[in-house]
């Protein structure tokens, strides 16, 4: 019935999981809280950026604004971020952002001495807690993998900060992104006519299979019968414009599962894929708590008025 609203249990089936990527399913829910899960992993789970940056010397190329813009994109490995305070609303520091609770402190000292250009990277970073770090790709044994560079020094140029990481979220700047891309797409659910199938030709229906890009369809070899042999490769809508080509309206019934979607995340490795979904959720629960205390404070306010205002100090 229109308008009636019911509880729901959403339920989540991990597909593959990686450290910096994952695919699982979202089922028995709607594209509400299908959107606001991919949000929130977007723009509203905390990570850990350098957001402070104090050039003691620099007479490299590039300028200070252009170095401090580059050493803040510099992805931090960032687990402990959600026990992290926010540096406004930390305490222990009056919001000044630099203290042990709030921020982390980095240093990075590097001249070149020699005639080779020195690449100056994230591994340059020499971090005062070793649990935020400047995240690694690649194998660690790999002579190549030399970090994200920051800058490149010739003889006699130098490079000495100070820099200051503190936690933050998505919406204020993606530096603290988590999510390098997250996706979600409905179910498909595709029907095929056999009655209307067993009309075609074995050449017809390799003609209506390969009408596809995607390897939606396949033919079984031994009954010639057309089968879906990945639904989810389905996204374009060839089959449908071939099978009205072939005077078959019908042939085929693709639709999208509204209660079941697919989701694929990669991460920029500052926390793991499987953590930022935790994240997110732990954020969305927060978000509807407040959203329910909200709705309690209207309500209080409806059936006590001035009391209920002045009890809470209002």
């Amino acid at each position: 019935m229109e308008g009636v609203s019911y509880q729901r249990f959403p339920k989540i089936k991990i597909r593959e999981l990686q450290d910096n990527f994952m695919k699982f399913e979202l089922r028995e829910t709607d594209a509400s809280i299908a959107n606001a899960l991919r949000r929130v992993m977007i723009a509203e789970v905390p990570t850990i950026a350098i957001d402070l940056v104090e050039i003691e010397v620099n007479s490299s190329v590039l300028n200070d604004e252009f170095i401090a813009h580059r050493l803040g994109l510099i992805p931090l490995v960032s687990d402990r971020a959600m026990s992290m305070r926010f540096s406004r609303d930390c305490d222990a520091c009056d919001g000044d952002g630099q203290c042990d609770f709030c921020s982390v402190e980095f240093e990075l000292r590097a001249k070149c001495h020699g005639d080779q250009t020195l690449d100056v990277t994230s591994r340059d970073l020499v971090s005062h807690d070793h649990t935020v770090v400047p995240v690694e790709y690649g194998a660690q044994d790999i002579p190549d993998n030399k970090g994200i560079i920051i800058v490149k020094l010739r003889r006699g140029q130098e490079l000495a900060l100070r820099a200051i990481a503190r936690k933050g979220v998505g919406k204020d700047h993606a530096k603290w992104s988590p999510a390098a891309t997250v996706t979600f797409m409905y179910e498909p659910d595709i029907y095929i006519n056999e009655e209307l199938m067993e009309t075609l030709s074995y050449r017809e229906k390799l003609d209506f299979i390969e009408s596809s890009p995607t390897k939606v369809f396949d033919i079984n070899p031994n009954t010639y019968q057309v089968y879906v042999c990945d639904a989810e490769a389905y996204t374009y809508d060839e089959v449908l414009k071939k099978a009205e080509a072939m005077k078959k309206p019908g042939l085929v019934e693709i639709r999208a599962k509204e209660d079941s979607f697919i989701f694929t995340v990669e991460t920029s490795g500052a926390i793991k894929a499987s953590q930022l979904l935790l994240n997110a959720i732990e954020v969305l629960k927060q978000k509807l708590d407040a959203v329910r205390l909200s709705a309690d404070t209207v309500e209080a306010d409806e059936q006590f008025g001035e009391l209920g205002a002045h009890m809470r100090g209002g």
